[in-house]
């Protein structure tokens, strides 16, 4: 079976209304943290089902609501979330822990604000970083991404952007 999933990051207590347009098919979505507040959690929530960590901005009472690191299995794939990852050849001191131990198919994080889809070769691993999706920070355009997964494989990845307000 195909899934399809919606990736997004930073969004800093703001959801901008078009990208429930851009999700809207998505199986589920993930967010790489700085969420900002509670209550955009909890909209989320209430629209599709949802894997998440916490950011660095987000406080105690959403920390206690998700993990700081993810770690899970879709479709054939393992994926390890967090959202200060850093980037191959550049992960943050976190990261380097968590893959001493653990291979991973797909790694997601956030913080940067800045969108990068690449791969590790070193580590035989796809690295994602959405972007920032929220309207706070140095970012000119917003971003998101999604994808579809099926036996391990991803296809059909597509960005969201949109100039800030």
């Amino acid at each position: 079976m195909i899934q399809q999933i919606g990736i997004f990051s930073d969004t800093h207590g703001y959801i901008n209304p078009k990208l429930y347009q851009f999700f809207d098919q998505c199986d589920e979505l993930w967010h790489a943290g700085d969420w900002g507040d509670l209550k955009t959690l909890e909209e989320i929530e209430k629209f599709k089902p949802l894997r998440t960590v916490w950011g660095n901005i987000d406080g105690q009472e959403l920390r206690i609501r998700m993990p700081e690191i993810l770690k899970f299995e879709i479709q054939n794939m393992k994926v390890c979330m967090l959202h200060i990852g850093g980037y191959p050849n550049n992960y943050s001191p976190k990261f380097k822990q968590i893959v001493k131990n653990e291979q991973f198919d797909l790694m997601i994080c956030g913080h940067s604000h800045i969108l990068k889809v690449m791969r590790d070769p070193l580590l035989n691993m796809m690295h994602i970083n959405p972007g920032a999706s929220g309207n706070h920070g140095f970012h000119p355009v917003s971003t998101a991404i999604r994808f579809k997964i099926k036996d391990g494989k991803m296809f059909e990845m597509e960005i969201w952007e949109q100039k800030r307000n």
